[in-house]
């Protein structure tokens, strides 16, 4: 199983460059990355070539995530900014040798209805779905806990699926984060085991604190274990926050799930 280090959440304080040194030091073969802006973004291509890491995921502009921001996609006003930065981000993608991208919808504007804002947002995907389609790229959508980010179009993988379905583009697939399902509808390896003809992607944290495997509630060497016995030939990004602070020091469950001694 294919293991990316996210370098948004692991070594976040440092240059972009010297997170690709950090994940080639700590022996990941992949990273994977929110939107970094325009001018990091622009060195993926470089920096994945000099590590030799491949680049599994790369997220399109969310807006300003600080601020609260969780995706452009449903927002009406904001359709010129996210068709700018799709062909922007397919360019770097398809450069840096990375085959899927995530297409964050954003959340529940009361200054629309509800029909309107999933009207542009089914709009939008599909419209960047065939120019991914063009530039050999996927498109991820994915379901996001209401917890941590506010009232989210899609927050749970039955909604997820339904939206894939409704737009009808073949190169959508589904982002499954574990650490936000695990608080929206539990039943994890179920729910992979339900849809796994739609994932392309998929993504760990341990619940509570969106730390590393083995910190929380999750049993991730089963789930893993049930994952890798379906077949799933995508990869698993390490999107948490290390629970002490130093990636480094988060990778024992990894070392151990690796060599069988966790299962």
């Amino acid at each position: 199983m294919l293991f990316a280090a996210n370098i948004s959440m692991l070594w976040a304080e440092l240059p972009l460059a010297d997170r690709f040194e950090r994940a080639a030091g700590a022996g990941f073969e992949a990273v994977e990355l929110w939107w970094p802006g325009s001018e990091d973004a622009a060195a993926l291509p470089a920096l994945a070539a000099r590590w030799q890491l491949l680049v599994a995921l790369l997220n399109f502009e969310a807006g300003d995530m600080a601020a609260g921001d969780r995706g452009l996609a449903a927002d009406p006003a904001r359709r010129w900014q996210l068709r700018a930065n799709v062909p922007e981000a397919l360019a770097i993608a398809r450069a840096a040798g990375c085959q899927r991208l995530n297409l964050l919808l954003g959340l529940r504007q009361q200054r629309y209805s509800l029909e309107q804002q999933l009207d542009c947002a089914r709009d939008n995907v599909a419209w960047a779905a065939d120019q991914a389609a063009a530039a050999g790229c996927e498109i991820m959508i994915e379901a996001v806990n209401t917890t941590d980010n506010g009232p989210v179009l899609l927050s749970t993988t039955a909604a997820a699926a339904a939206f894939i379905r409704q737009v009808g583009r073949p190169n959508l697939r589904l982002q499954y984060d574990a650490y936000h399902m695990q608080q929206m509808e539990g039943n994890i390896t179920a729910t992979l085991h339900a849809y796994r003809h739609l994932l392309g992607h998929v993504q760990i944290a341990d619940v509570p604190g969106r730390h590393e495997p083995g910190t929380g509630e999750i049993n991730y060497p089963f789930v893993l274990g049930r994952l890798a016995e379906q077949g799933y030939q995508g990869a698993v990004g390490l999107e948490y926050r290390p629970s002490t602070g130093r990636p480094e020091d988060s990778f024992g469950w990894l070392a151990r799930y690796r060599s069988g001694t966790e299962a």
